[in-house]
């Protein structure tokens, strides 16, 4: 019985015959969007006491197609590898928005 190789498995093996191309950046994929403070509120913030604007971290909970369509296209142009959209997932980066307590909510619907 031979065993499934595991992901890393693959990527080093992988990078052992070409080298990998990484996506790139998320803020200018999310900025092509043109998107509004209702955007960024989704129904899951709507009543929120701060400004969400320009906290593209919460789109993977309010526009999670949007977010699928920017790594869909990554891919689609030769991406090997896709980060997720936690740039400013961190309760330090997240209390600018009041949302320093979701910070978990936040990796987890990027991931």
């Amino acid at each position: 019985m031979t065993e499934t190789p595991s992901i890393l498995d693959l990527l080093q093996q992988a990078m052992r015959e070409r080298i990998l191309v990484l996506d790139g950046a998320m803020g200018t994929m999310v900025q092509t969007h043109e998107l509004r403070e209702e955007h960024y509120r989704g129904s899951e913030f709507e009543h929120h006491e701060h400004p969400l604007q320009g906290n593209n971290d919460v789109l993977s909970i309010t526009q999670p197609d949007i977010i699928e369509v920017i790594h869909r296209r990554y891919l689609e142009a030769g991406a090997d590898i896709i980060e997720t959209n936690t740039f400013n997932a961190n309760a330090i980066s997240q209390a600018d928005y009041g949302l320093e307590t979701r910070v978990r909510d936040l990796n987890l619907a990027a991931a």
